[in-house]
């Protein structure tokens, strides 16, 4: 439907005929257009959980129908229902291309945007012949400001011959190292894939790429990803902050490729990855490097700040992988790898095998972009062609007052609370004021009081520590022996297994709030048709093929283009 076709009815009369006027938008005289959606077939809606809505007469029976039809400003609402959206372009579920534009699903277990094929055997399907392979991303806003996506979830947009594999991105400009999209919000959202082989499979949850923001991540949850289940880059400068989220069973928690300056993550959980929290430097497309936490304009003040969450139990070997997201050093809480200048304050950190908070240098392999984006900056360069290496020093990063317990227990030698090795002298990373009830367990020893004193002025000498060096590369599984102990080794993977169920979400408290009234929404509260839907019982995610562990450099993760509480139960193939 165009834009001069949309019926448009003054403000009285979206509220006295809100119960007759249909699905169409409807306009106020002085505010946005309101878009409601349902599914295409009654067939879609049954045995999700949700609010029972009158959707009777609906123009829209797809989500890119409507945003095609919205303009800036406007809301599109959509019913609990399985939506197969392909209306996108190539690659693409759904396309969001109009500034300020507010896509709110009305139940955020109920409103699924699916994946898999269209004749798929239920939402989320895991079968093989239901997948979509040619490398999909689920909803992609590209390069406007000003939007939002809240309370609804994206499954099963796998990578595949264009690589993809992205559920929720939002993309300023994936790979130009250039800035390209400003203000976003998504919150009670969810991305997750029921789906692996080795060659497809989800790669990214939450995807914030090319951003200065200002950007909050809240309420959200991801899982099952092949790189990591949130993820900011290429921003300098990223005003984001990510707050009350939780990661799952991914390769990597989070993966913050040459994202700081002003970013925050916050008040989340962490758990069951291979790796928990992972800001990074990488000499890649993500350009421009380092990762960098220093405020903009400063020398020594921290804008990056990890602090208040819960990170535990990443240890999982049988996660999804990829590239060199796939060979992190498995047992890692929080690991700076050739991050500079972030502060990790007030966590809690347990039950980590290997280390608890890690910092060191990181060593780049991959080959730089031909564009010539990233040139090492940040780094040290060495070598050429296939020996080509970057070295990303880890300095200035402060950690202190994390209440760590259990960790090390993989009892491999430096395994502990806290872990740090740097070539680099100046400015030198410090430790303080952190603490485990059982003593705490550094590698150098007593890490807190070499120099006395204080952060900042107690500074841990740098250290060429060869045998952390060594452990950090036979955590990754990139060296094929490692050295041991009597009963000291690292997890091996088996057979990649997908946390299930898909565990089911806080949705929105109040779906209407904030939007105009319609025939959904008034007086800011929501108008059914009947009593809300049962929950349902989440879909099983069953892994489908054993994944290899993928030689790279000691960790993070590899730049496809395009891209991508406890588990109540693991199930092996």
């Amino acid at each position: 439907m165009s834009r001069r076709s949309r019926l448009v009815l003054p403000a009285i009369g979206a509220i006295l005929l809100f119960g007759v006027a249909g699905g169409a938008p409807v306009a106020h005289a002085t505010g946005p257009n309101v878009l409601l959606v349902c599914p295409s077939s009654p067939n879609d809606g049954p045995g999700l959980t949700g609010p029972q809505l009158d959707c009777s007469g609906s123009p829209y029976r797809s989500i890119q129908a409507a945003v095609d039809a919205a303009g800036p400003g406007d809301w599109v609402l959509v019913a609990p229902g399985v939506y197969h959206e392909k209306g996108g372009g190539t690659g693409v579920g759904v396309s969001i291309t109009t500034p300020g534009l507010h896509l709110r699903g009305m139940d955020r277990n109920g409103v699924v945007i699916d994946g898999t094929n269209a004749n798929a055997n239920g939402p989320c399907s895991d079968k093989p012949g239901d997948q979509d392979t040619g490398g999909r991303n689920g909803i992609v806003v590209k390069k406007v400001d000003g939007t939002s996506i809240e309370n609804l979830t994206a499954c099963n947009f796998l990578n595949g011959h264009d690589a993809q594999g992205n559920q929720i991105w939002w993309n300023g400009g994936d790979g130009s190292g250039k800035v390209g999209l400003g203000k976003y919000n998504g919150s009670y959202i969810t991305g997750t894939s029921t789906y692996y082989n080795a060659d497809h499979m989800g790669m990214y949850g939450i995807f914030v790429s090319n951003s200065s923001g200002p950007g909050t991540i809240s309420y959200a949850y991801a899982s099952n990803m092949g790189d990591s289940a949130f993820y900011v880059g290429a921003c300098p400068d990223c005003h984001a902050t990510l707050d009350h989220v939780h990661a799952q069973n991914s390769a990597l928690g989070y993966s913050g490729t040459n994202a700081g300056g002003h970013l925050i993550i916050e008040n989340s959980e962490w758990d069951h990855n291979k790796a928990g929290i992972v800001p990074n430097s990488l000499n890649n497309d993500d350009a421009p490097p380092p990762q960098n936490g220093l405020c903009p304009g400063s020398t020594t003040a921290s804008c990056t700040r990890i602090t208040g969450n819960q990170v535990h139990d990443n240890n999982n070997p049988n996660v999804p992988g990829s590239g060199i997201a796939g060979a992190a050093p498995i047992g890692s809480g929080i690991e700076l790898a050739g991050a500079s200048f972030d502060t990790v304050d007030g966590n809690t950190v347990y039950n980590q095998g290997s280390w608890g908070i890690v910092v060191h240098d990181f060593p780049d392999t991959e080959t730089p972009p031909a564009s010539g984006l990233s040139n090492c900056q940040g780094g040290t360069g060495s070598g050429s062609g296939s020996t080509y290496v970057c070295l990303f020093p880890a300095q200035g990063n402060v950690i202190t007052n994390n209440t760590l317990s259990n960790n090390g227990y993989f009892k491999n030698p430096t395994n502990g609370d806290l872990a740090l090795v740097s070539v680099k002298d100046i400015p030198k990373d410090c430790f303080a004021g952190n603490t485990d009830t059982a003593g705490l367990a550094s590698e150098p020893p007593a890490i807190q009081t070499l120099d006395g004193g204080p952060c900042p002025s107690s500074q841990p000498g740098s250290s060429p520590d060869a045998v952390l060096a060594a452990q950090l590369a036979c955590a990754s599984g990139v060296v094929t022996s490692c050295p041991t102990t009597p009963a000291a080794e690292y997890p091996k993977q088996e057979k990649v297994a997908l946390l299930l169920p898909i565990p089911s979400q806080t949705t929105m408290p109040n779906p209407c709030s904030g939007v105009p009234d319609n025939r959904w929404c008034a007086n800011g509260g929501l108008v059914t048709i009947g009593p809300a839907l049962p929950e349902a019982p989440r879909v099983v995610l069953l892994p489908l093929a054993v994944a290899g562990l993928l030689t790279a450099a000691v960790v993070i993760r590899h730049r496809r283009r395009g891209r991508g509480a406890s588990p109540d139960r693991l199930v092996r193939t």
